[in-house]
């Protein structure tokens, strides 16, 4: 009997000490989503063209993963895309040298602008050096974050539409940047503004949360970051994470939303993150890039 007592003990704990160990590991793996993005008023040229997103890198959080951004960068060159869109939350909010965890990013992050790949950001909560919605924003930490991606060519989309470049394309494909969540700052008419209805366009923003202010029909492919997957993905449950069994199902964490989510003909697809949050652990959850497909809706 004390041996099957002991059984009982020890699987279970051996069980964890397996997790935690592989937990420690997986922050150091890659996945690569491959996802289709269907776009109303695609320009037939840009039919199959690609838009790789990233984001959530937390540089600076105590045993980060901040050298596994080189490696992403590598493979995001490799994969040729014709855009690459930053999600926010580029540094940890509680580092002693912002300045120097930014220049981390920078030197992460230059090789996509020197190989010519036109690059977008948008910022995340993090970079108004907020750990939650009641710390006070810091402009300062946010406008260092803007100038250190501006100083190699990234192009931050405050609330604002461009047009991406295809010069053999008539008609434009809109990307459409919203602005952080927690520190107020998503605007959401004003970053549609200066775009048509019937324009075809791609939305990226960090909050997920800024998504259910979208208007009908204006996101039929979005993306957002924020949530880290949650970090844990339990096994072998319908749920994806801890934070969907919290949240019982509302939780807005990995991969696409259920339809409920946002307003009508609008898709967000959420991005579980290179970096970490909390606590240096990642299982069932690798970071992850994930490269959209352009494909045109049909009428």
């Amino acid at each position: 009997m004390k041996l099957k007592k002991r059984m009982i003990l020890y699987i279970p704990l051996t069980v964890l000490v397996i997790l935690f160990t592989w937990g420690m590991v997986e922050p150091y793996t890659i996945d690569v989503e491959e996802e289709e993005a269907v776009i109303p008023n695609l320009p037939e040229e840009w039919e199959d063209r690609k838009i790789i997103a990233i984001g959530d890198f937390q540089v600076g959080m105590w045993l980060d993963n901040d050298g596994q951004i080189e490696d992403v960068v590598d493979r995001i060159i490799d994969r040729s895309p014709d855009a690459v869109v930053l999600l926010g939350d580029y540094v940890y909010q509680s580092v002693n040298d912002h300045q120097n965890e930014m220049e981390k990013v920078q030197s992460y992050l230059k090789p996509l602008t020197e190989e010519g790949i036109p690059v977008y950001a948008v910022l995340g909560n993090h970079d108004y050096n907020m750990s939650s919605r009641k710390v006070d924003p810091s402009e300062e930490t946010a406008e260092r974050v803007r100038r250190k991606l501006k100083d190699i060519d990234i192009e931050i989309l405050h609330n604002r539409s461009v047009a991406l470049e295809n010069e053999r394309a008539d008609e434009p494909l809109y990307l459409t940047g919203i602005g952080a969540r927690w520190p107020e700052k998503d605007e959401i008419p004003r970053a549609f503004e200066n775009i048509e209805e019937e324009d075809a366009r791609f939305v990226m923003m960090h909050n997920p949360e800024s998504f259910d202010e979208i208007p009908e029909g204006a996101a039929s492919t979005a993306v957002a970051g924020h949530t880290h997957g949650g970090q844990i993905r339990i096994p072998f449950t319908p749920h994806w994470s801890w934070k969907d069994l919290v949240a019982k199902g509302k939780a807005r964490v990995d991969g696409w939303t259920k339809e409920e989510y946002g307003n009508d003909e609008n898709s967000l697809y959420v991005n579980r993150g290179i970096g970490l949050s909390m606590i240096p652990v990642r299982v069932n959850n690798p970071p992850e890039i994930t490269e959209f497909q352009l494909t045109r809706a049909e009428e």
